[in-house]
């Protein structure tokens, strides 16, 4: 199951903060090694968290079929890289970069991340 976090329905102070970055949640609220769909600044994008302070965003849509189920994913890894596989199709997608292993053609949209007091904040 995906939540969908709203911004302005968890943190207070969910204003965008300098320079495109926006106040999603707060990380406690993201759950290890699990995905979330969020609606930042009017983009679906999709929050995993894969460690105690390591958080990435990427488009919630499947750049391969359109569909926005890229948070219902698979995470993973390739060697040392982290992975998310799409629900629908299982194409697999570098989480740092949006590079697809199987499709060259196929690229996932990033965003960067960061944790500020406690906040995961999202540059759209």
């Amino acid at each position: 199951m995906t939540a969908t976090l709203e911004i302005g329905a968890l943190a207070p102070d969910t204003t965008e903060t300098a320079a495109g970055w926006h106040r999603v949640c707060a990380v406690a609220e993201l759950e290890l090694a699990w995905g979330e769909a969020a609606l930042i600044a009017g983009r679906q994008v999709a929050l995993f968290r894969t460690g105690p302070s390591e958080v990435f965003a990427v488009a919630h849509e499947d750049p391969a079929t359109g569909a926005h189920v890229m948070a219902r994913g698979i995470l993973g890894s390739r060697g040392t890289r982290p992975t998310i596989a799409s629900p629908l199709h299982k194409e697999v997608y570098d989480l740092e970069t949006g590079e697809c292993f199987g499709t060259a053609a196929v690229r996932l949209e990033t965003f960067r991340t960061r944790i500020a007091d406690g906040f995961i904040e999202v540059a759209v």
